[in-house]
């Protein structure tokens, strides 16, 4: 079987070598949906050689497009997608070998009862469960710790978890809800497809897929495995490059947030909205990181790294008037207090 590499790029000819210089000898082809680098990213990763396709495409605010738009030009039968920033050892390496060069059988008769179907979809949505899951809670779980023999046997597995550990400033965090941060990032060709509604999401299982020669359809018969060994994601090597993804994330999560209340809702739901977003979730989110899940033990990354998933519930609540039609309250909340506090508002002239 063959195996496809996607990768969405935009600007990263610093970072594009972790998954070319990881994979580019075992994959078969590898698939790059570039928004229109301003940099040497698409030069540099031609220069690997004839496995590499470009395609340039427009660089949407909601980025998983073109992660979607590069799994669908993918010719092998199962897909590694990875970041540009990310990278795999060799001990995944041979896992992920092992999966797509076996020959697979596939148990479950076309017969399979219809209590058989029902226990393999409950086991179905237990997975999908896991994976929309917040990342707290995500890594609270216990995840079934399969045995090699469980993990490699043949099964209808059409996707699989892979473990990811992230460096932030100057490790991996390796406490604080941050590992294994399990994320499906190998399945079959047509088995997943991203949702395309946040910047957090994963991909999901598509209900129309059909494993060829097989009669195994869509959610009902179709598992999620998982794999041991992690991606090594070097996502914030330097606080400048994390601000600068965490700007774009809050404010595409207020433009989120903006559109649940597009109607015009009551004064006191403003206030309570301002409370969850100012002192419980802030609150709830740090004790969470830092002290349930043990942040404290990766160093003053960890408590950084906790200060601001928990404050950029702050930002999201503040970037929110510029993105709602429908927030008087707030504006006017703001006016009032700039006025209180001996200042003016003007309008700016476009």
């Amino acid at each position: 079987m063959k195996l496809s590499l996607c990768i969405a790029t935009y600007n990263e000819e610093a970072n594009i070598h972790y998954p070319l210089d990881s994979c580019y000898d075992f994959v078969d082809e590898v698939i790059i949906v570039d928004g229109g680098s301003a940099d040497k990213t698409v030069e540099k990763a031609k220069s690997y050689g004839k496995k590499v396709k470009v395609f340039i495409e427009p660089n949407p605010p909601m980025f998983h497009l073109n992660k979607q738009k590069a799994i669908e030009r993918a010719k092998g039968e199962w897909i590694l997608q990875l970041d540009a920033d990310e990278e795999i050892a060799d001990e995944l390496k041979l896992e992920i070998k092992e999966i797509i060069h076996r020959n697979f059988q596939f148990p479950i008769s076309p017969s399979t009862s219809s209590g058989s179907r029902a226990k393999s979809r409950d086991n179905f949505q237990s997975n999908t469960k896991f994976q929309n899951s917040n990342v707290s809670s995500r890594q609270a779980r216990t995840i079934k710790n399969y045995s090699s023999s469980e993990r490699n046997e043949s099964r209808s597995y059409v996707a699989y978890y892979l473990p990811r550990k992230n460096f932030f400033l100057t490790r991996f965090l390796l406490k604080g809800g941050q590992y294994p941060d399990y994320t499906i990032r190998l399945y079959r060709n047509g088995a997943v497809r991203f949702p395309l509604k946040s910047v957090h999401e994963n991909v999901v299982i598509n209900p129309e897929f059909k494993i060829q020669n097989s009669e195994l359809i869509g959610n009902w018969e179709l598992e999620i495995g998982y794999l041991s060994s992690p991606i090594l994601h070097y996502a914030d090597p330097d606080f400048s490059r994390y601000l600068k993804r965490w700007d774009r994330y809050t404010t595409l999560d207020a433009g989120m947030l903006a559109k649940e209340i597009k109607y015009q809702i009551s004064n006191i739901k403003y206030l309570l909205m301002f409370l969850d977003y100012f002192m419980l979730k802030p609150t709830a989110t740090f004790f969470s990181m830092y002290f349930r899940h043990l942040g404290f033990m990766d160093g003053f990354p960890g408590f950084v790294f906790a200060l601001f998933s928990s404050i950029r519930f702050w930002v999201i609540y503040i970037k929110l008037p510029t993105l709602s039609k429908s927030s008087r309250f707030l504006t006017k909340l703001y006016q009032t207090m700039s006025l209180r506090g001996g200042g003016t508002t003007t309008k700016q002239s476009h």
